[in-house]
């Protein structure tokens, strides 16, 4: 599984034009599945973004997860994440699980998260969505459950 991770001081995602999912404050988060990832990995990834320190602390320190800065979870599935773009000029998507399976595995995560305490909002699985953000710091990260990154 992998994922990017930005904080945001908001961000929202849209279906045909109309907001599906809206946060403040918190972290937007895009969900990559591959054919190998199951529960562990949904579990996996659900307490490393819940865990995740990456908000300032009163000394100006990354010393905080979300759910101490008082934030939310904007959580998008993306296959595209799987994409290998090695050879040639058309990405390969064969590592992505296919739309059952990744959405097993997407709303695990979800339920993970929120087990976890924190707000979370999703966009549309399988849908073309807009996504729109307010990078704060900018800060981004790449997760990987496989240890790729």
């Amino acid at each position: 599984m992998r994922a990017v991770v930005q904080r945001v001081s908001r961000a929202v995602v849209r279906v045909d034009g109309e907001p599906v999912g809206r946060i403040d404050r918190g972290l937007m988060v895009l969900l990559g599945v591959s054919t190998s990832d199951g529960p562990a990995d949904a579990a996996w990834m659900a307490r490393k973004l819940a865990g995740l320190r990456i908000f300032p602390d009163e000394g100006g320190r990354l010393n905080r997860s979300v759910a101490e800065a008082g934030g939310a979870v904007l959580l998008v599935s993306q296959f595209t994440l799987y994409g290998d773009a090695r050879r040639g000029r058309r990405p390969s998507f064969t590592r992505a699980a296919s739309g059952s399976e990744a959405e097993a595995v997407y709303d695990a995560v979800a339920r993970g998260l929120r087990d976890e305490g924190l707000p979370v909002a999703q966009g549309r699985f399988g849908a073309h969505m807009e996504v729109e953000l307010v990078n704060d710091g900018p800060v981004t990260l790449l997760l990987s459950s496989e240890g790729a990154f």
